[in-house]
């Protein structure tokens, strides 16, 4: 499978505290277990041309994985847009942490996808609430997150198709943290753990969440729809 993993790669150039959790990047720490799972990944970045997210490598790509935070302003409206027409037209999209606020994720959502937030380490379990869901292979009844970023409800997306994880803070609070959505024939799974400075992404029980978001959300046997004005049952007839 042709994974595409982008990140802004801005806090771990600027922040001393993030370069020490993923030195190579947030980017690279994902890629580097999907590569061990068997599949063919590449990294894209905010700074590079085109974001790196050119018409070549989408059009090459199964499943892009978007992790973004302080930078979302930065990213170009046509690129959006670019990455927005591809999840129409077939490939899974998985939205990480505060990608939330991303202009592909809004677009896609057409919600303002606006949240209440607390950065204080707060202990978190994540409650599998669709055990029979495929993303949920593999895992017990919960994951637990010893230090993470508090996201609280009202977290303003559309209903989900299937609502996969909730999460539970010590401060009460709780969070729809996997949520799954069509939109096109494209396939969007966004989950929330993943804030910069704690080490989320290393824990093997977050890295198996996204090896199966990955088998998902890939669907490469979508066909190709054709738009305008429909041909009489008697032209099609004659062609068979």
């Amino acid at each position: 499978m042709n994974i595409t993993v982008w990140n802004e790669y801005r806090h771990e150039k600027e922040n001393e505290t993030v370069r020490n959790v993923y030195p190579d990047g947030i980017h690279q720490v994902i890629a580097n277990f999907l590569e061990e799972a068997g599949h063919h990944v590449k990294t894209a970045t905010l700074d590079e041309p085109e974001h790196g997210l050119t018409e070549a490598v989408l059009s090459e790509t199964d499943v892009l994985i978007w992790w973004g935070h302080k930078a979302h302003d930065e990213v170009r409206e046509e690129i959006a847009e670019r990455v927005k027409q591809r999840v129409l037209d077939g490939m899974g999209l998985i939205v990480l942490h505060s990608g939330h606020f991303s202009k592909v994720f809004k677009k896609l959502m057409g919600t303002t996808c606006d949240l209440k937030w607390r950065e204080a380490g707060d202990r978190e379990r994540l409650w599998v609430v669709d055990p029979t869901h495929p993303i949920t292979e593999g895992l017990s009844s919960y994951l637990e997150l010893e230090q993470e970023e508090m996201y609280g409800e009202h977290f303003d997306i559309p209903a989900p198709d299937e609502l996969v994880f909730i999460s539970w803070f010590e401060g009460g609070e709780v969070f729809r943290s996997g949520a799954t959505f069509k939109r096109g024939n494209g396939k969007i799974f966004y989950f929330r753990p993943g804030h910069e400075t704690y080490p989320t992404y290393h824990k093997p029980e977050i890295q198996q969440v996204i090896q199966n978001a990955v088998k998902w959300a890939a669907n490469r046997n979508t066909p190709k729809h054709e738009y305008g004005n429909a041909k009489p049952l008697e032209e099609i007839s004659k062609k068979r």
